[in-house]
């Protein structure tokens, strides 16, 4: 869906439908005035009547004699609204629209005086909604005719201050689609290979991007031996992605971000259980971030260099595959006691991060759906980030509040160390029950330890079932973060 700004008031739209939000009080401002008039005093009237009365949570659908839609949306009390409630309105506003004939909409829930946003915020988290609630995955199913969603633009209602605000949000909304729509994707499409050919589709698209892809003779060569190990039971040979953006002047050095990429993750030997395993698909939804967040940072062309690494690999049983036991020899030299081969994405991610030190970069961040025990601790609310920076993890858990994107830190404290600590190696890859989320990034951060990095788990946000699928979280907290960093 296209998203455009303008200034055009209710009685100038041209499009098919109009949004129009309403406090809990029913008072209506210029904006819902003008559109009351269009319906002929409709809205007025299904006040009076308490047909509508503005809760959160209420639409209602009125028509022009025209035939021009106005959906009505409730926001609830203006001292309780917070950012959530304007997405959830501005989903029901779309959802009430979306299987119609509509095809253009002009959003004014932005129109509305907020207490604690500006118009700008309101109408990048109001158009980032939008777009999210028009998503529907249609790459592996056979639609009738008529069947697919018709809603083509949204114009945005905003003033010069907030134009800019609507391009940032037009930028997210296609880097959250990117995310969700390789997330969704089954394995037998969305393997090592698709994800280095979607890059190379990426780097040809903008001008300011190069691609670098080390395939298995390469990252042999480099003596990867930890995501090697992972990669030895598929077929699915692995291959480890790099896109470059140069957004400011090349002497400047880069922010660097990481996401796992296991395509398809059976635990390997560790074998996980039958029930639900299918949702291991979304087990690259690190990578399919990242991909997402650099296709945002490429439309709005921010100010600022960017080098995106995905390690792509499929975790598979097979008679050549790593087993408990073993000991590996990381990229940094480092050794590993493999204890459980489900315990894969950090095995793949500290290859990948040492990698990325060679970049000599200002900030490192990688991002992973690496532990169910984050999904224990969070749930599906928060991703969980850690750091042992003081700075960092703040600005990011910033960057989430700004666009409602939730973000909580947990600790990395030296005592969890010694959880990973074993006879037979340099480190063991699992830490036990006990912080299992925290332990994972205590195995990260000793391949960090002189660099500006944070781990961020999203086991709990990247997808959230099968309906749903991949919701495209982290997308807009990493955008917000880089746009931030840009205008430092």
């Amino acid at each position: 869906m296209k998203i455009t700004s303008s200034l055009m008031t209710p009685i100038k739209s041209k499009a098919d439908a109009l949004f129009i939000g309403i406090f809990s009080d029913a008072k209506l401002n210029a904006i819902a005035k003008e559109a009351d008039e269009i319906i002929n005093k409709q809205i007025s009237a299904r006040i009076k009547t308490k047909d509508f009365s503005g809760k959160s949570g209420e639409t209602l659908t009125l028509f022009a004699d025209s035939g021009q839609r106005v959906i009505l949306v409730g926001l609830g009390d203006k001292n309780k609204c917070v950012l959530g409630t304007i997405q959830s309105a501005t989903i029901r506003a779309v959802k009430a629209v979306v299987k119609t004939p509509v095809k253009t909409v002009s959003n004014y829930i932005s129109s509305l005086a907020y207490i604690d946003f500006d118009s700008a915020t309101v109408t990048k988290i109001s158009a980032i909604a939008a777009s999210y609630a028009t998503y529907r995955y249609e790459v592996t199913k056979i639609f009738k005719k008529g069947d697919k969603h018709s809603l083509t633009s949204m114009s945005m209602y905003a003033d010069k201050k907030s134009a800019n605000a609507v391009k940032h949000a037009a930028a997210i909304a296609t880097g959250v689609e990117t995310t969700r729509a390789l997330g969704n994707l089954p394995p037998n499409i969305c393997n090592p290979d698709y994800l280095a050919k979607h890059a190379k589709g990426i780097a040809k698209k903008y001008d300011n991007c190069s691609l670098t892809i080390l395939d298995e003779k390469k990252m042999q060569k480099l003596k990867m031996g930890s995501l090697l190990a992972v990669a030895r039971g598929s077929r699915n040979s692995p291959k480890m992605v790099v896109l470059k953006y140069t957004g400011a002047k090349k002497t400047q050095k880069p922010h660097v971000i990481v996401g796992k990429g296991i395509t398809f993750d059976t635990g390997g030997i560790s074998l996980k259980p039958g029930p639900n395993m299918d949702e291991m698909k979304y087990d690259m939804c690190g990578a399919a971030t990242v991909f997402g967040t650099f296709v945002a940072v490429a439309e709005m062309q921010l100010p600022i260099n960017l080098v995106m690494i995905v390690p792509a690999v499929e975790n598979m049983p097979d008679g050549d595959a790593y087993r408990p036991g073993d000991v590996v020899t990381s990229y940094s030299g480092k050794t590993i006691e493999v204890l459980n081969t489900d315990a894969e994405g950090r095995m793949i991610l500290c290859d990948a991060l040492t990698y990325a030190q060679e970049y000599k970069p200002q900030v490192l961040i990688d991002l992973a759906t690496l532990t169910g025990a984050c999904v224990i601790a969070l749930g599906h609310v928060a991703s969980a980030v850690m750091s042992k920076q003081t700075q960092l993890p703040q600005d990011i858990l910033n960057a989430g509040i700004q666009v409602n994107d939730k973000a909580w830190q947990l600790p990395l404290w030296d005592e969890y160390q010694k959880q990973i600590d074993t006879t037979f190696a340099d480190m063991q890859n699992v830490g036990g029950f006990a912080g299992g989320s925290i332990t994972a990034g205590c195995f990260l951060s000793r391949f960090c330890e002189d660099v500006n990095w944070a781990h961020i788990d999203i086991a709990g946000t990247a997808w959230n079932n099968k309906k749903e699928g991949a919701t495209g979280r982290p997308v807009a907290m990493m955008v917000q973060y880089l746009i931030n960093e840009s205008s430092k």
